[in-house]
C-alpha cells in the first residue's frame, strides 16, 4: 500500500515540475508548433477555420498521464483579431487543467492548437477561468485542409480543438478541461502584471520573444 502511495505521488507531482519552463521557451515551442501546421497539407486544420477564428491558443506539451488518476496540465498562449479585424493582438498566457478518474498507466505528452470561433468564446478567453464544455462549447476539430464535413457539433461549438503528437494532427475533445489566465507568465512576458483582458484592450509592445509567435498566426490565418 505504502509503494502504491508512492508512485501515485510521483505520478501526480511530476505535472507541475514539467510546466517549470521559462515563457520565452514555451513561446518558441508554441511557434514551432504553428509552423508544422503549415506543413501538414490536406491533414492539418481546415483553412477556412483559420481564417474565420477569432482567437488561436496553443499549448505546447500538455501533459497527460499518471497513474489511478489520470491528470493532464499544460501552459501555452494566445492572440485574438483585433476589434478591427485586422492583425492579432499580444499574446496572452493561458494555463489548461484537468483530471479525470480511471486506469491511466503511463504517461504522454501531446501539442494542442485551439481555435476560438466568436464573439462569446472570445469574451470567455479574456475572462479570469472558464471551462470548456461548462460556461464554453467544445468539440474535437475537423481535419483536412478543404474539410466541409462538420458536424453540427462542430459547427456550432464555441472552441474546437486539435492535438499534434509525433508530426501528425487529429481532433481532440477537451471538454472538462479548465482554461485560466497565466498571470505569472504574463508579468515575465511584460515585466509588469497585466491581465489577458488588458493585453487585448491595452495593445501593449508585443515582446521579442513573442513576434515570432504572432508572425505565424498572422501567416496561418490570413483573409484572403
Amino acid at each position: 500500500m505504502k509503494l502504491f502511495t508512492g508512485v501515485l505521488l510521483a505520478a501526480l507531482a511530476a505535472v507541475p515540475v514539467f510546466a517549470q519552463k521559462d515563457a520565452s521557451t514555451r513561446l518558441a515551442a508554441a511557434t514551432t508548433d504553428l509552423r508544422e501546421m503549415m506543413k501538414a497539407d490536406d491533414k492539418g486544420i481546415p483553412q477556412t477555420l483559420l481564417e474565420k477564428a477569432q482567437c488561436i491558443i496553443v499549448v505546447p506539451n500538455l501533459k497527460a498521464g499518471g497513474f489511478i488518476v489520470g491528470a493532464q496540465y499544460g501552459k501555452g498562449f494566445f492572440s485574438c483579431r483585433k476589434p478591427s479585424g485586422v492583425g492579432w493582438s499580444a499574446p496572452g498566457s493561458v494555463r489548461i487543467s484537468g483530471g479525470k478518474f480511471g486506469l491511466l498507466i503511463g504517461a504522454k505528452e501531446t501539442d494542442v492548437i485551439m481555435l476560438v470561433m466568436n464573439k462569446d468564446g472570445m469574451d470567455r478567453m479574456l475572462s479570469d477561468k472558464f471551462q470548456i464544455g461548462g460556461e464554453a462549447s467544445g468539440a474535437a476539430g475537423p481535419i483536412g485542409r478543404e474539410s466541409t464535413a462538420m458536424t453540427d457539433a462542430q459547427l456550432h461549438a464555441e472552441i474546437l480543438s486539435y492535438s499534434r503528437s509525433r508530426g501528425l494532427f487529429g481532433g481532440l475533445d477537451i471538454s472538462g478541461s479548465a482554461i485560466t489566465q497565466d498571470e505569472e507568465a504574463n508579468r515575465e512576458l511584460y515585466g509588469t502584471k497585466i491581465t489577458n483582458k488588458e493585453i487585448f484592450s491595452g495593445s501593449p509592445k508585443v515582446p521579442a520573444a513573442a513576434q515570432p509567435f504572432l508572425h505565424q498566426i498572422s501567416t496561418i490565418s490570413s483573409r484572403k
